[in-house]
């Protein structure tokens, strides 16, 4: 089975487990998120890697947006137009559903690699010793490959799903349908609570998905706690950045012309409403993700304590450093900037036009 199988099969044991459960009131969950935040905030300012490692996050998610976002430049106003009268997907939308997908896969690999990074120093911490970037990267990067692909697949479905949550026409899906959508999202972000955890301490990706199950099981109401109590933060957040976006345009009416036709301005739109979106983004990455990812680790230790293990950092293996997913990555960066640069020459921008 591949890796992807495997994640969808954890999805559905977790799905299983919390579909008769007792989920906490939302009072509950903040409640128990702040308790946890104490903790979590206290470590950051005394391991200040952590913030290190939540700005270069933040940074990471916006040049992932204005790279999806240059492909929107590159498509004409005719095919923009022809689109909004078609009810078919055209060879454009297939090219930048691929370019998307790009996208969020050259974002996930720094994404992987610095969350991994901030499990390294709460275990360090808890462990007694010295966490330095340099530490937690040779801790870390031994499974950059595995924390890529899982960080990959989870980006790409919270991108499909924030995408989803948009108002749209002629959206013929019920009531029903949408809460089994949001119900299954939520089984997938609960059942891969501890697979950064369990990867930084030595698991393999199938491995750390089944352990992951496994700490639900035994874990569930400080897991749904922790879960329900960053998921409601993340929504206010969200809703703000939506009403933001909404609030930036009105007080600043000349980015967009708004009268003009709207195929005319979908650029320049998603240029300036990245503006709002990152301050919103920024108050996720640099605060909630970073007490969320402690907190899961927290939970994964006292896991791994009931079941009378030693919590153990794995070693660097021979001082490697997984070169070859480095390289890989970079590799598959470059071939983004190469596609970006000769897009005329490759035939990208003809097609994207018709």
């Amino acid at each position: 089975m591949t890796y992807l199988g495997e994640l969808d099969e954890v999805k559905n044991e977790v799905y299983a487990i919390t579909g008769n459960a007792e989920h906490p009131a939302g009072g509950d969950a903040l409640g128990d998120f702040w308790r946890r935040a104490k903790f979590s905030v206290r470590l950051m300012f005394l391991e200040k890697e952590i913030i290190t490692f939540a700005l270069l996050q933040w940074a990471c998610i916006g040049l992932g947006y204005y790279l999806w976002v240059q492909m929107l430049g590159w498509i004409p106003e005719e095919a923009w137009q022809r689109a909004s009268k078609s009810d078919s997907a055209s060879l454009g939308d297939y090219i930048l559903l691929a370019w998307s997908f790009v996208c969020v896969g050259v974002t996930a690999f720094p994404l992987g690699v610095l969350s991994g990074c901030m499990g390294a120093v709460h275990f360090l911490n808890r462990q007694g010793k010295e966490s330095t970037i340099d530490e937690c990267l040779n801790i870390v990067l031994p499974k950059a490959w595995q924390l890529w692909v899982f960080h990959w697949i989870d980006g790409w479905w919270t991108v499909m799903r924030i995408l989803d949550r948009l108002p749209k026409k002629n959206d013929r899906r019920t009531a029903a349908q949408k809460a089994l959508s949001e119900a299954l999202y939520y089984a997938w972000k609960v059942a891969t609570i501890g697979i950064v955890p369990a990867l930084v301490t030595g698991r393999g990706l199938v491995d750390a998905g089944k352990r992951s199950v496994d700490l639900v099981r035994v874990k569930l109401k400080d897991v749904l706690l922790l879960r329900g109590g960053y998921s409601l933060l993340c929504w206010i957040v969200g809703v703000g950045g939506y009403a933001g976006t909404i609030f930036f345009f009105i007080m600043f009416p000349n980015l967009v012309d708004f009268s003009a036709p709207v195929e005319s301005n979908i650029y320049k739109f998603y240029v300036w409403a990245g503006v709002p979106l990152m301050v919103s983004a920024g108050l996720v990455l640099l605060f909630l993700r970073p007490i969320y990812l402690i907190s899961a680790c927290d939970i994964y230790a006292d896991y791994v304590a009931g079941r009378e293990e030693n919590l153990m950092l794995p070693p660097p293996p021979g001082g490697a450093r997984s070169h070859g997913a480095v390289t890989t990555a970079v590799v598959f960066a470059l071939l983004i900037l190469a596609a970006m640069i000769f897009r005329d020459r490759l035939g990208i921008t003809g097609l994207l036009a018709r």
